[in-house]
């Protein structure tokens, strides 16, 4: 918890002078805390018990007006409230909102749905939370220090006998505090889980429904509900230990009080003094101690564990490492021997040696020691079980991901050292999520090619299969509004985009999952015969059966070959294609055909330039 300590402090002391002015508003607030009993206790003594009962009633006037003093200091002192608490919410958006980009497009992952439910959520609740944080601290600081320092002007032997059950109860609230942290903990982390499993399940509902999942994702997402159930029922079990930090702490002093007035009356002190002691504790300390013991436990520990949990998620580690992030001053490649087959032959496009990578010092490689070819018409398919690193992969072969050893170029030139600019014109990324801008579809189009002519738009339209949604959006002229159109229309954008680019170097990283598989052989077939090479990380095993290698990755050494081989060689390849095994292929689904010898099933995968006969085939 001290990244929350280190958050709060450090918001608190930016703003200093709302925090002044508030201080200042919470002590005209407290007044009344700090005149009640000696008011009341001269109103008795010096008025009702003398027989003078106008001096009394004088006496409870100046009560009353410290009491409309007070709410005159209790409106202001909100009116306060939100420059300091909105200042807040505003950090936490940015945070959230630049930590998820950072981590997306560093990692090369998938989209983070439990960045959603921080962002919207989350973050109000920290909000919400952290105003009434403030309130009931400064509530208690203020009432129970006026408090008691009028009980001490007042009589000092009471308030000696009733700060220390207040001292204990406090004691003993702080000691519960790790335990209901561990559970307001538990709770938050539930319900992030809950979000990201219903994310997930909403987002592949179309594959669910196709390969007859809906039974097994609907127990996944129960034991998400049942599990966030159980956490919420331990959650609320802690009140009974408030409950008892407030029987200390505020109802003992008022017990201790009264069972000890008849001494204090014979020990000399006055039936007024015994009386403004009573108000005291009954006005000012116990309900001061009862807002802090509710505010802490509730609010303040909801404010504590999401906080932490927010600042755990985005937090940013360091520098960025990745070429495409540093924003160097020189975007060129640098100049280098091109490195291509022995002897002679054109420059690779892509080239892995040795490269290693693994997250975490001690964490399992996700890569090891991987040697990768990808030369003009190569058309390689990546597949494996989920975390087998495929996206890992792409996300190094773009340079978005640093390895910890080995070499990565593109077009001859190592990405490191390689400004952005440098980056783009080798290489194209398209993600699972496809961004789409509020602005014309044709600007949309262009967006990696600005120069493109309209007959050159119009022709990928065709290609890829857009027509369509042209149609429907009314042109290429037409303002496209984001939210309007399907996840699968924004892939199409985001492929057609992708295409026009002049990198010669494609990635599609499960860029097509939200097409059906029709449409998905269509965009596939149209990058593969697109000059360049192509690497897909595959959604659909039938994505395979259109590559010209295939790449299975499952936390071992990798395997390559074509579909045929693999399946009489990989176990993993096999299973895999098990849970597809039964969906019709459409005449594009069939394998591309293949000359000369396989390739052997190691970890040094060499690409070759494609037949020109092969590539009319994938048409």
């Amino acid at each position: 918890m001290s990244g929350v300590l280190r958050f709060t402090t450090g918001a608190l002391r930016r703003r200093r002078r709302p925090l002044g002015r508030l201080a200042a508003w919470s002590a005209a607030e407290a007044l009344p805390a700090l005149l009640a009993g000696q008011l009341t206790a001269r109103a008795v003594d010096h008025g009702f018990l003398a027989g003078r009962p106008g001096v009394g009633l004088a006496w409870l006037a100046l009560l009353a007006a410290a009491i409309g003093v007070g709410a005159v200091g209790t409106l202001r002192a909100y009116a306060c409230l939100g420059d300091i608490v909105e200042p807040v919410r505003d950090d936490l958006a940015h945070r959230v909102v630049s930590g998820a980009l950072y981590h997306s497009t560093s990692a090369g992952a998938r989209p983070d749905t439990a960045a959603v439910a921080r962002l919207t959520h989350q973050v109000e609740i920290v909000r919400d939370t952290f105003a009434g944080l403030v309130m009931v601290v400064r509530g208690f600081l203020f009432t129970a220090g006026a408090a008691l320092l009028g009980l001490l002007s007042l009589t000092p032997l009471v308030a000696a006998v009733v700060a220390v059950p207040l001292a204990v109860g406090l004691l003993l609230f702080a000691a519960t505090l790790p335990a209901m942290i561990g559970r307001q903990r538990a709770y938050v982390r539930a319900d992030e889980l809950l979000g990201t499993e219903a994310g997930a399940a909403l987002t592949g509902h179309r594959d669910v429904t196709a390969c007859g999942g809906q039974e097994v994702v609907a127990e996944r997402v129960g034991r998400q509900v049942d599990r966030q159930e159980a956490a919420e029922r331990a959650l609320a079990r802690m009140a009974a230990l408030r409950s008892l930090s407030l029987a200390v702490g505020g109802w003992l002093p008022l017990a201790v009080l009264l069972l000890a007035a008849p001494w204090l009356v014979r020990s000399g002190l006055t039936a007024g003094a015994v009386l403004g002691a009573l108000v005291y504790v009954a006005t000012g300390l116990q309900p001061a101690l009862h807002a802090l013991v509710q505010g802490i436990a509730g609010g303040g520990l909801r404010y504590a564990v999401t906080l932490d949990r927010i600042l755990a998620a985005t937090a940013r580690p360091g520098p960025p490492t990745s070429p495409g992030l540093a924003g160097e001053a020189d975007d060129a490649p640098p100049a280098v021997a091109p490195i291509g087959s022995p002897g002679t032959g054109p420059t690779p496009h892509a080239e892995l040696v040795g490269v290693g990578f693994r997250y975490g010092t001690h964490a399992r490689p996700v890569l090891d020691d991987l040697d990768l070819t990808l030369s003009d018409g190569d058309h390689l398919v990546v597949v494996g079980p989920s975390g087998a690193g495929k996206s890992t992969l792409a996300a190094v072969l773009t340079g978005l991901l640093r390895p910890q050893h080995g070499t990565v170029r593109l077009g001859g030139s190592p990405v490191d050292g390689s400004g952005p600019a440098g980056l783009a014109a080798r290489r194209v990324l398209i993600p699972q999520e496809a961004y789409v801008f509020t602005g014309t579809l044709r600007d949309n189009l262009r967006y990696l090619c600005p120069d493109a002519p309209d007959a050159d738009l119009s022709a990928v339209v065709d290609r890829l299969g857009l027509g369509p949604l042209v149609h429907r959006v009314g042109g290429l002229a037409a303002t496209l509004d984001p939210g309007t159109l399907s996840a699968g229309e924004r892939q199409l954008v985001a492929a057609a985009r992708a295409y026009l680019s002049p990198a010669p170097l494609v990635i599609l990283d499960e860029a097509t999952c939200h097409l059906d598989p029709a449409a998905e052989a269509r965009v596939e077939l149209a990058f593969a015969a697109r000059p360049g090479a192509l690497v897909v990380v595959a959604h659909r095993i039938s994505s395979a059966l259109r590559a010209r290698r295939i790449l299975v990755l499952d936390g071992g050494r990798p395997r390559s070959g074509r579909h045929d081989e693999l399946l009489a060689g990989s176990a993993t390849y096999r299973e895999l294609v098990g849970h597809w095994r039964g969906a019709p292929a459409g005449p594009t689904d069939a394998a591309p055909p293949h000359s000369g010898p396989a390739t052997e099933s190691t970890a040094r995968i060499d690409g070759s330039r494609a037949d020109p006969e092969q590539i009319d085939s994938l048409r």
